[in-house]
C-alpha cells in the first residue's frame, strides 16, 4: 500500500504530544487513537462479529502464527481472506507470527535466514522466513499486516538486544521486498528493549525504510511500567508525524492513557477479554470480580455509567449467579462489557485530544490503578 494511510486531525488541546486522527484502510477508517481487540484465531472469544462491533470496535486483530497452524492460511484464503472467513467486514490487523515464535523458547531455533519451530499443537516442526511470514500474511488479507521481526527476551543482555535489532533490520527488508498485495499496509516494527541508546538505534534505522506505519514492539513482557514509559519517551519523537504508531501487547487502560499523551495511536491487549473469562471486569468503579460474595444479592447493574448489554439487562447477582453455576453467557456478556468500556476509554480520550480534559482522564486512570494496587496488596 503505497498511499498515506494516516491523517492527523488535530493535536491534544492541552499541549501533550496526543494526536487525533484517522488510519484510512480498505475495509473502513479507523478513529485513533484506537483500540484493537484480540480475535487470536479468526474470533475474539466469545463474541459474535455483530456483538464485537456493537461494543464499538473498529478494527480487530488475528494471529498468523495460530492461523497458520490451525486451519491453514489457504483454507482462510478460500473463504476470500479473514473477512470471509470470520464474517467481520471491518478492518483486520495480523501479526506476523514472530512475537509467537520466539515464545516458545525451548521448541524452536533461530538462525539468520529465520526460525525452525515446533507446533504447540501436535509437536510439527516448521520454518517461518520474512518472506514466509509475508506469504502467509498475503493469504489471510489483512488491511494491516507486520514485518517478521525477532522480539528479544526482556531480561535480555545488550548483546543479545543488539543481536535481535539487527535481524529485525535485516527481515524487515527482506519483508519489504516480498510484499506484493498493495492493498495491504505492512508496518516495521522497532526494537530496542529498555536501552535508550539500542532504542533510538533501531528507530532511526526502521524509519529510513518506506513503510506506511509503525510498531514499538518488545514492550509488555516484563519491563516495569517506569520502563516502558520512559522508552515511549525515546522513541515516539523520532517516529515519523505523519505515519500511525502502535504499540504491541499494551493494553491495561493506565499503560493506553499514558502511552496516548507520548504519541501514540494504536493498541492492542488480550487483557479485557482474557480477564473477563476470568469474571473481572473493568468499571467506572474500578476492577471488580464478579464471582465476589458481595455480589450475590447485589441487584444493582455492573456499571451503572456503561450502557452496554451486559449492564442494561442483568444485575450483578444474576452475572455472579452465571459464573457460580459455570454457565457459558457469562463469558459473553462480561466480554462485551469489557470491550464496551476500553472502547468508550477510547472515545473520551478521543474527545479530550480535541477539547480538552486528557490530564483529567490520565489522572482518574492512576487513581483507579493505585486503588487496584492497594487492593490486591492488603
Amino acid at each position: 500500500m503505497n498511499q498515506p494511510i494516516y491523517n492527523q486531525r488535530v493535536t491534544d488541546a492541552e499541549g501533550s504530544k496526543a494526536r487525533l486522527g484517522e488510519v484510512r484502510l480498505p475495509h473502513g477508517v479507523v478513529p485513533t487513537p484506537a483500540f484493537m481487540p484480540v480475535g487470536t484465531q479468526a474470533t475474539v472469544k466469545a463474541l459474535t462479529p455483530d456483538q464485537l462491533r456493537d461494543t464499538g470496535a473498529s478494527i480487530c486483530l488475528g494471529n498468523t502464527y495460530h492461523l497458520y497452524l490451525r486451519p491453514g492460511a489457504e483454507l482462510v484464503a478460500a473463504h476470500g481472506g479473514l473477512h470471509g472467513f470470520m464474517g467481520w467486514d471491518g478492518p483486520i490487523l495480523t501479526d506476523s507470527g514472530g512475537f509467537q515464535v520466539f515464545s516458545l523458547s525451548h521448541m524452536r531455533k533461530v538462525d539468520d535466514d529465520g526460525v525452525d519451530f515446533q507446533s504447540h499443537i501436535d509437536g510439527s516442526k516448521h520454518r517461518f522466513t520474512p518472506e514466509h511470514a509475508i506469504q502467509v500474511q498475503e493469504l489471510l488479507g489483512a488491511d494491516i499486516i507486520m514485518c517478521f521481526d525477532e522480539c528479544p527476551p526482556a531480561d535480555g543482555s545488550k548483546e543479545v538486544i543488539l543481536k535481535a535489532m539487527e535481524r529485525t533490520t535485516r527481515w524487515a527488508e527482506r519483508c519489504l521486498e516480498a510484499h506484493s498485495r498493495k492493498d495491504q499496509a505492512l508496518f516495521g516494527i522497532v526494537q530496542g528493549g529498555v536501552d535508550p541508546e539500542l532504542r533510538t538505534q533501531h528507530a532511526k534505522e526502521m524509519t529510513r525504510l518506506d513503510f506506511p506505519g509503525f510498531a514499538i514492539g518488545g514492550l509488555s513482557v516484563g519491563e516495569t511500567f517506569e520502563e516502558m514509559v520512559s522508552t515511549l519517551d525515546v522513541v515516539t519523537p523520532l517516529l515519523p508525524q505523519d505515519k500511525p504508531r502502535y504499540l504491541m501487547g499494551v493494553g491495561r487502560p493506565l499503560d493506553i492513557v499514558e502511552a496516548v499523551v507520548r504519541g501514540v495511536d494504536m493498541f492492542d491487549c488480550v487483557m479485557p477479554t482474557r480477564n473477563a473469562r476470568m469474571n473481572t471486569v473493568y468499571t467506572s468503579e474500578g476492577r471488580l470480580n464478579i464471582r465476589n460474595t458481595r455480589f450475590k444479592n447485589d441487584l444493582g447493574p455492573l456499571d451503572p455509567d456503561c450502557v452496554c448489554l451486559c449492564c442494561t439487562r442483568f444485575t450483578r447477582a444474576y452475572l455472579r449467579h452465571l459464573v457460580i453455576a459455570k454457565e457459558l453467557l457469562v463469558h459473553t456478556l462480561l466480554t462485551i462489557h469489557n470491550l464496551t468500556h476500553y472502547q468508550k476509554l477510547m472515545t473520551e480520550i478521543r474527545t479530550a485530544i480535541a477539547s480538552g480534559g486528557l490530564g483529567e482522564i490520565v489522572a482518574r486512570e492512576r487513581i483507579l490503578e493505585a486503588n487496584r494496587s492497594q487492593e490486591t496488596n492488603a
